[in-house]
């Protein structure tokens, strides 16, 4: 614990009266952050803190007559609650970015000397929730027509085919699905679906 005392006011001063408080017990303070501003008839002088940590109990409240070396304030180790809860919450955040992974959904064999296919239906849109195995689209050929299942459960995030809804090789098209975020708010995958549809109408 550190003392915050009235310092040396000028010569032949010996008494100054708290103006303002810059900050509040339990704030977190900085080295040489101002505290407080003390006035006498000659000068008008800012207290800093001698040390950082978090402030304690205001010894003299505004507009106290406190003479040189008087004790206005604590200083004490240790951080805020705020500060600390902050830092979680940056924390948890970096950790649910640092768990999205995304899985391809490729074309599948659609046969033999078959090369192409035709996306006939979308059973999911983009930012539908998706179970594992849950069908997501439906593909045809002149030979075949095959329901394409989801390898994962999530959330369907792009579907990046052209407008023709045509797949032009068995590797280049595919569906992304992330895993389901708690924070995902329905509107927010309302304004995702729009940009999707104004794109390929």
């Amino acid at each position: 614990m550190t003392d915050v005392r009235v310092p040396t006011l000028g010569e032949s001063v010996t008494e100054a009266t708290v103006a303002t408080w810059f900050k509040q017990p339990g704030d977190s303070i900085n080295i040489d952050e101002m505290l407080c501003e003390l006035e006498t008839d000659k000068v008008t002088v800012e207290v800093p803190s001698p040390v950082a940590g978090i402030m304690g109990e205001i010894i003299a409240q505004e507009g106290t007559v406190v003479s040189m070396d008087a004790l206005l304030t604590t200083i004490g180790e240790g951080t805020t609650k705020k500060s600390t809860d902050k830092a979680k919450d940056t924390s948890k955040k970096e950790n649910e970015v640092g768990t999205i992974s995304r899985t391809e959904i490729n074309v599948p064999t659609l046969g033999e000397s078959v090369s192409e296919a035709t996306v006939a239906t979308w059973f999911k849109r983009v930012g539908d929730e998706v179970k594992q195995d849950e069908m997501v689209c439906e593909l045809e050929t002149d030979k075949v027509s095959v329901e394409v299942p989801s390898p994962v459960s999530g959330f369907l995030e792009e579907i990046p085919s052209d407008k023709k809804r045509t797949f032009i090789s068995l590797f280049l098209e595919y569906l992304d699905i992330i895993p389901p975020h708690p924070k995902t708010s329905s509107s927010g995958w309302e304004a995702i679906i729009k940009i999707f549809e104004s794109e390929i109408n």
